[in-house]
């Protein structure tokens, strides 16, 4: 019986060990949404809070990839948009590619 058992905690360590150790794609890529959209909001805030002549020359080339952005409180808000959607894609394929090389590694069995 204490064999049996044994081997059913094993199992259930194993299973245990197998769901802990994979990522949620979705999660991932809302997190990762997030913070590359807020900061592309906050940088742009600041630039446009900040003022004077030339505003966020650098950051304005942001608009030759994210159509519409602009140094701007709107921009800011396309940027956002643009962003979380960019780092929402970054995100959920860093987590299936983990999860993709997770699920081929073998598994040891002490």
């Amino acid at each position: 019986m204490t064999e049996n058992l044994t081997e059913q905690e094993k199992a259930l360590e194993k299973i245990v060990m197998t769901r802990l150790v994979r990522l949620s794609a979705a999660v991932y890529g809302i997190v990762f949404g997030l913070m590359l959209g807020a900061g592309i909001l906050i940088a742009t805030l600041l630039l446009v809070i900040r003022g004077g002549s030339v505003v966020g020359p650098n950051l304005a080339l942001l608009g030759q990839f994210f159509i519409g952005y602009t140094v701007t409180y709107t921009g800011s808000l396309i940027g956002f948009a643009y962003g979380f959607l960019t780092g929402f894609i970054i995100g959920y394929s860093i987590a299936t590619v983990y999860n993709w090389i997770i699920d081929r590694r073998p598994i040891k069995n002490p």
